[in-house]
């Protein structure tokens, strides 16, 4: 598990332990045996899959591609987690996002566990026909542990519906006579996705954000008022003046993030900053981002990068270097890339006093430490960004059901689903001095912990 998740997780842990109202029954020697048992169990996951993908290339080479599977844990129901395509990916990082996946789905009490997957490539390498022998491939080798009850991956960076529907097509070939609609979700519409699972995450990480300072606020402005916690204060200036937000990540999350702010009329938003991996683009007046989008849906996800593209689509905004998102003049930051963007050796140049991790995990343990200390709002990656899995989980049961939402339902169930747990959160972390992430995950480790407890497996 990396630091920052295990640190949190014992921390959480710690709180429960000194908690006697939390699992009364259990007291003195048995209640220590009991915790110690606790931490062994979320602090690994259950299995470890890894296999090298024979592929043979367009160019007549075969390479061999690391990829793995991770189950952390099944408490709750059967293991869930995205596909990663990313060079990027190794074992420690899969492991740490299972572990995310499994607290993130205990806090919004979704019936899964926590899983992930990983590839070793830069999807941009290989060609189309290339990256369906990986996703066949990758079925092949893991299809004894996926499984519409066992297993379900999803999409994640570098991976689409496209990949999905591969997937899917491969898994129900291997498994003839077998329910496999919901093998995997995130797939097309016409391959029985749900309508909105492509803009779910980037929909519930504005809404985290939006639900906060608008309808939070709104409701409780005379208890925050008269609260001297630093959040709180920094919650009601914020609700008070029109915001500045940036951008980092224009893909699939931060893209639907910043229309969603874009087209907010609920708060007084201006997107000032959005970036890719090349480059930040800059308008104090702000930014047209639905021309953006068409740009970038045009150009392979890019954002333009050149005066010379962003006269061609009347385009008012200034190019800087890709890093200098995080360092703008800004209310809100969202952070929509990729992990440990915000590090010991950065963060003290942050100025936003609100930051919302759309990726997973882009802040680390040091920096998250100097940022409580500044009094900076930042809502964690477990409840901002879970609107994919938790539509994920509503294609899940129409697959089984073979009854299908509208967009409009999907998104008021998406949005009464995260209610629900900012309601059993805010009022926590506005009432004391626990950052939010800790009061996330002493939420999802107190479920995890009764349903162990219940389930005997903690002695």
């Amino acid at each position: 598990m990396a630091n920052q998740t295990g640190a949190i997780v014992e921390q959480s842990l710690e709180t429960l332990m000194g908690d006697k109202a939390f699992l009364p029954n259990l007291q003195n020697e048995k209640r220590e045996q009991a915790f110690t048992s606790l931490t062994a169990i979320l602090s690994t996951p259950n299995k470890i899959h890894k296999s090298f993908l024979r592929i043979a290339m367009e160019n007549g080479n075969v390479v061999r591609i690391p990829a793995f599977r991770i189950q952390h844990n099944d408490t709750l129901g059967p293991y869930k987690g995205g596909i990663r395509f990313h060079e990027s990916v190794n074992e420690e990082e899969v492991v740490n996002l299972a572990t995310l996946m499994t607290l993130k789905n205990a806090l919004h009490e979704v019936p899964f566990g926590g899983g992930k997957g990983g590839v070793v490539i830069n999807p941009r390498d290989y060609s189309t026909k290339e990256m369906y022998q990986i996703c066949k491939k990758y079925v092949q080798y893991f299809s004894d542990i996926l499984g519409p009850d066992k297993d379900i991956p999803a999409p994640d960076v570098g991976s689409g519906e496209r990949e999905m529907d591969w997937m899917m097509a491969e898994y129900k070939s291997i498994n003839p006579g077998h329910p496999y609609r919901g093998s995997f979700t995130g797939k097309s519409v016409l391959n029985g996705g749900s309508l909105g699972r492509r803009e779910a995450t980037g929909k519930g990480v504005y809404f985290t954000l939006r639900y906060l300072l608008h309808d939070f606020v709104a409701e409780h402005r005379a208890w925050l008022n008269g609260n001297d916690n630093s959040y709180a204060q920094t919650a009601l200036s914020s609700a008070e003046r029109p915001l500045k937000i940036t951008v980092q990540g224009f893909g699939n999350v931060g893209s639907i993030a910043a229309l969603e702010a874009y087209k907010c009329g609920h708060l007084q938003n201006k997107v000032i900053a959005v970036s890719d991996r090349s480059v930040t683009l800059h308008n104090e007046d702000g930014l047209d981002i639905p021309a953006l989008l068409n740009y970038a849906a045009a150009h392979r996800g890019d954002l333009p990068s050149t005066p010379e593209a962003l006269a061609a689509h009347d385009i008012k905004a200034a190019l800087l270097p890709r890093e200098d998102i995080l360092y703008l003049e800004a209310d809100v930051l969202i952070l929509a890339a990729l992990e440990d963007q915000l590090r010991s050796d950065n963060v003290e140049k942050v100025k936003a006093p609100i930051i919302v991790e759309g990726a997973n995990a882009p802040i680390t343990g040091e920096a998250d430490q100097v940022l409580s200390a500044k009094g900076t709002i930042v809502i964690p990656d477990i409840l901002a960004n879970a609107g994919g899995v938790i539509v994920s989980y509503l294609e899940w049961l129409q697959g089984r059901e073979t009854q299908f939402y509208s967009e409009e339902e999907v998104f008021r169930l998406l949005y009464d689903k995260m209610k629900k747990t900012l309601d059993a959160v805010l009022p926590h972390y506005f009432g004391n001095d626990h950052t939010l992430r800790r009061n996330c995950y002493v939420h999802s480790v107190m479920k995890l912990a009764t349903n162990l407890y219940i389930q005997g497996k903690l002695y």
